[in-house]
């Protein structure tokens, strides 16, 4: 094992997760999976947890096919010792069926938080939350009273 101080741990665990969010979320490479992301990985949302690679790649197979053109933009990002915090903008074209909802044609920019956990180099738990009630109003499926 390499000793690494609190800063170049940060410092290393920033640039997996921008990796993450290039190589994998933008590009679809899932040759990177394996690179990135811990074989025991968790994501939780307020709506469930799925584990590992393989639940992963499902649900990014799902807002694939909903938002063929996705993509993730990082807005803001902070990391300290094992943990990195990420202020994210998902845009895309809702032209798939997403969420159980037939496509609309409309453009989606949705905010997130998201919370990585790293162990040995790699994404180990995410703890995601999104903007849902943004996109679901933009979506054209539920509105507000004014």
């Amino acid at each position: 094992m390499t000793s690494s101080t609190p800063a170049s741990q940060a410092l290393s665990n920033e640039m997996i997760v921008r990796r993450f969010v290039d190589e994998i979320l933008n590009n679809d490479d899932d040759s990177a999976m394996s690179d990135l992301v811990h074989p025991d990985y968790r994501h939780l949302t307020p709506g469930g947890e799925l584990r590992g690679r393989d639940g992963l790649k499902a649900l990014l197979d799902d807002y694939r096919s909903g938002l063929p053109d996705l993509n993730v933009l990082i807005d803001d990002l902070v990391a300290s010792g094992d943990k990195v915090v990420t202020s994210i903008r998902l845009t895309g074209t809702h032209s798939g069926n997403f969420l159980g909802l037939p496509a609309t044609g409309k453009l989606l920019s949705v905010h997130g938080m998201v919370l990585s956990r790293l162990e040995d180099g790699k994404i180990i738990e995410e703890w995601e939350i999104l903007d849902l009630l943004g996109m679901f109003r933009q979506l054209g499926v539920l509105s507000l009273p004014e």
